[in-house]
């Protein structure tokens, strides 16, 4: 199957032109607003899969490999075969009772199952709570299903497969629950169901205010908290992406992506952007972890896409195959037009990496035409937001050449800038914005100021101060930046972006800590491809990484020549402890994305961190 474009076709990115409200108020505060309005886009996102089933048929419009295998291929569905797939599984869940008081869960990961069964629930009103399927298959106590079950009390639950997730299963109360196995006959009998009026009557009720998913975010403590998502925030946030990139009405675009459904980035950013520009998503089964990420480099191998989203994991993780690999470059830069970030800050090192493969390929590219004009690096951009913002709240949507600038507010959205410990924090109002938490008024009270902005809780500051119009850069989170014992602050999200460029490859992420101490140390996991690749051991698993002399020396020279560079207390680095087992989804240290959380690590690791502050320190310590 094929749905490459040809990419002397693919155009020029057209973008919107930056433009910004700026109002600065007498207590400092400072509001920023898109001088475009908002369109009207749809009421919901089941008329998009209803005007591309007319519009294009037979374009494929979801992609997956038949199996994890080597020499499988891909099965697709077309935008008219879903259609029928998905008002058939609306009237089977219709018949089935569910509703907005009965809502479907589903356990699994991506894949084509699921995509149409969220479809299908929703453009009916069936709230979907996709839930990690890290909390179901690798979790020792079902906690945090069991939370996620009581508060969203689901009349059915799907699986996948239903074996690997027997255990989870059997932790909860199913009395009344249905059991939806992909694998059974139960979902082919729901796909055979003979839709009826009850699903254009359905269609029809469901308006802005429907809730379409409650999506439940890792928080920094406790437990996970139910996001509530209505129509109204999934298809703002459809249209905001739409106006500010023109290009992607333009051609649609074609997807590669591993990104959970689970989350907001993946589950409504990028399979939302397939289906409301009319484009194609290859299901990528891997991601960036050991062993998973080769699949993603198989896929990539056999689909080339036109715009690229991912989290700076696996951007890192990736890196190490593009750069080793001819070939790979050449089908992952075939048609690319874009490359997207966020989910977390990006590395200047990493961006440049970026930039440095895509000129690779294209002087390939142009040395097989036997010339042609001089190549320049693939375009790269980003956005940031959260669950409560849908997520994308603001967005870059111009040119930029450096990594860190978050762009400005979409259209229809304001962001506040409220002076915060030194910082900027971000508050954000908007159509895109959630109502709140599932049963949980006192969290939704919290989360909002007195002028209902949502109080996201990342700091910001402008690229340049004398131009607004040049956007906002990440300045991270508010609550994570800390004091030494001198009183000098400690800028954690920048310390963070500094020492994996200090160290790169050879570091997947790095936790700051320094609270209350006299000197700054860094808890660090290792990035496996970048260990291999400095140490010359192909098959070098994580505690041979740890223990890699060339490896530690790497990490040795590499933060040595940044403290002479850096060597104000705040910044300097002395002690570093590589972590030889993954953080733990349990403990709330890791999301699915492979964003780390610096709270729950160094509460959960407090034996660590006295490890790195130990008047004589073990050998395990690297120290400068």
């Amino acid at each position: 199957m094929s749905e490459n474009a040809d990419p002397a076709a693919v155009p020029d990115l057209h973008y919107l032109q930056p433009k910004v409200e700026v109002e600065r108020r007498r207590d400092g505060s400072i509001v920023l607003s898109s001088p475009y309005p908002l369109g009207p886009g749809v009421v919901q996102l089941g008329v998009y899969l209803r005007h591309w089933a007319e519009a294009a048929a037979e374009r494929t419009f979801l992609v997956e490999r038949e199996t994890a295998a080597q020499d499988c291929g891909w099965r697709g569905i077309s935008f008219a075969a879903a259609r029928n797939q998905v008002d058939a599984i609306a009237q089977g869940l219709l018949d089935r009772a569910l509703g907005p008081d009965r809502p479907l869960m589903i356990l699994s990961g991506n894949s084509l199952r699921h995509a149409l069964l969220t479809y299908g629930a929703m453009q009916v009103g069936i709230p979907v709570s996709p839930v990690s399927p890290a909390y179901s298959l690798m979790s020792q106590d079902f906690a945090k299903l069991r939370h996620i079950f009581s508060l969203v009390r689901p009349a059915m639950i799907y699986v996948e497969t239903g074996a690997p997730f027997a255990g989870a299963l059997d932790s909860l109360e199913l009395e009344g629950v249905e059991i939806l196995d992909g694998g059974g006959a139960a979902f082919g009998a729901l796909c055979a169901t003979r839709p009826g009026a009850a699903v254009e009557t359905a269609f029809a009720s469901v308006g802005p205010d429907t809730v379409a998913k409650y999506l439940f975010t890792s928080g920094s403590t406790g437990l996970p908290k139910g996001v509530i998502n209505t129509q109204r925030m999934l298809c703002a946030n459809m249209q905001q992406l739409r106006q500010i990139w023109p290009f992607l009405m333009e051609q649609p675009p074609i997807l590669c992506d591993w990104l959970p459904w689970n989350h907001t980035f993946g589950g409504n950013i990028v399979i939302n952007n397939a289906l409301a520009n009319g484009g194609t998503l290859y299901i990528d089964g891997g991601k960036p972890a050991p062993g998973l990420i080769d699949i993603t480099v198989d896929n990539l191998r056999r689909a080339s896409p036109t715009l690229y989203y991912n989290v700076p994991a696996g951007f890192a993780a990736l890196l190490p195959f593009l750069e080793s690999d001819a070939a790979l470059r050449d089908s992952f830069f075939r048609q690319l037009r874009l490359i997207f970030y966020a989910g977390a800050a990006l590395s200047q090192d990493i961006w440049q990496r970026l930039e440095a493969v895509s000129l690779q390929s294209q002087e390939r590219a142009q040395g097989r035409a036997q010339g042609g004009a001089e190549g320049r690096p693939i375009a790269m951009v980003s956005a940031w937001g959260s669950t409560e913002t849908a997520p994308m709240a603001t967005a870059v949507h111009w040119a930029i050449d450096r990594a860190g600038v978050i762009g400005l507010p979409v259209p229809g959205t304001e962001v506040k800038m409220v002076p915060n410990a030194g910082k900027m924090e971000l508050r954000v109002r908007g159509p895109n914005v959630t109502p709140g938490y599932l049963k949980r008024p006192d969290l939704t009270a919290e989360a909002f100021d007195e002028e209902g902005f949502y109080r996201i809780g990342d700091a910001g500051q402008f690229a340049d101060p004398e131009d607004p119009v040049k956007g906002l850069v990440f300045d991270g989170r508010v609550a994570e930046d800390f004091k030494l014992t001198t009183g000098t602050w400690v800028n954690s999200g920048a310390l963070r972006l500094a020492a994996l460029s200090a160290v790169s490859p050879v570091l997947q992420d790095v936790v700051v800590a320094g609270h209350d101490r006299d000197f700054v140390t860094l808890l660090a996991w290792p990035n496996l491809a970048g260990c291999r690749s400095v140490s010359g051991d192909g098959d070098l698993d994580a505690a041979g990484a740890v223990a890699a002399a060339a490896v530690r020396q790497h990490i040795r020279d590499g933060l040595a020549a940044y403290n002479l560079a850096n060597p104000a207390s705040s910044t300097r680095i002395q002690r570093l402890l590589l972590m030889p087992e993954p953080a733990a989804i349990d403990a709330n240290e890791i999301t699915d994305k492979g964003y780390i959380n610096q709270r729950a690590v160094l509460d959960n690791r407090a034996g660590d961190v006295a490890r790195l502050y130990a008047d004589n320190p073990d050998g395990d310590i690297i120290q400068l």
